[in-house]
């Protein structure tokens, strides 16, 4: 007789565990999401480094989302028997959360072994633009240092972004430098000084873009010089923070080349 109770007891027990399947996979897609939201807010409130999104709340956000898809599987799957119609909704929102949470850190993952490390992109390898306004900028928020590394640098663009190469237009320096100003602030860069070419024919604009995630900032210089008939366009893009960029500055820098083949006759 006292076999018998205990059996009962033991099912009612597992029964009650098992509708708390779907509450716990919720919890813990919630605790991913949240690890997952606090890196970069940390990061721009100015509470940690960048490296503790990246490299501490990134992965244990993955793992809890990953601990949420389990759990609510084994909700929606082993116990859908015991659990109610609501219940069973909230473990397919478990599931939702814990799977989107767990693809963010998958997919820059990823993404580190399609890119070559290196975050100075430049259309002129023999002599890239300079910086000079944002320099007090950078030097506020111990960025990345902004003297060109040569070969160690532009081997790795060549390889990875064959395609990146100065632009020339049919415009005298004037009306490139005019077209290019109003490319960059088409683009929603942030204009930080500005230099109208001289009488030897070249300018020089420098502007900066914020991502939209963390909030890392990248400087971009364009310069425009007189060359044979019209003028010839080079742009450097650099990130302030990390030594890899995800591809983020050959895109930008691609993105504005052909915003400006597009709003100018290009040779």
């Amino acid at each position: 007789m006292t076999s018998m109770a205990v059996i009962p007891g033991a099912m009612r027990s597992g029964r009650r565990l098992m509708r708390q399947l779907p509450v716990l996979a919720l919890v813990l897609a919630l605790a991913a999401a949240v690890m997952l939201a606090l890196g970069p807010l940390g990061w721009r409130a100015g509470w940690w480094h960048y490296r503790v999104g990246f490299f501490t709340l990134m992965p244990w956000a993955a793992y809890c989302g990953l601990a949420a898809i389990a759990v609510a599987l084994a909700a929606l799957v082993i116990s859908r028997r015991v659990n109610t119609a609501q219940q069973m909704v909230i473990g397919i929102v478990a599931l939702t959360i814990g799977a989107a949470v767990a693809y963010v850190p998958w997919h820059y993952y990823q993404m580190r072994g399609a890119y070559p490390s290196i975050h100075d992109i430049t259309t002129d390898w023999d002599n890239p633009p300079q910086f000079r306004a944002v320099l007090p900028l950078r030097q506020a928020e111990e960025a990345n240092p902004v003297a060109y590394e040569g070969a160690k640098v532009s081997d790795q663009q060549r390889r990875a972004y064959p395609d990146i190469a100065p632009l020339a237009l049919d415009l005298a320096p004037p009306e490139a430098f005019a077209r290019a100003l109003r490319t960059a602030e088409h683009l929603g860069w942030t204009i930080v000084a500005t230099e109208p070419p001289t009488a030897s024919g070249t300018g020089r604009i420098e502007a900066s873009q914020k991502s939209r995630w963390f909030g890392f900032t990248d400087d971009v210089v364009i310069r425009i010089a007189a060359a044979e008939s019209g003028s010839r366009v080079d742009i450097r893009s650099v990130s302030r923070n990390g030594r890899g960029d995800f591809g983020v500055n050959a895109t930008r820098v691609r993105g504005y080349l052909a915003a400006l083949r597009a709003a100018a006759p290009a040779r």
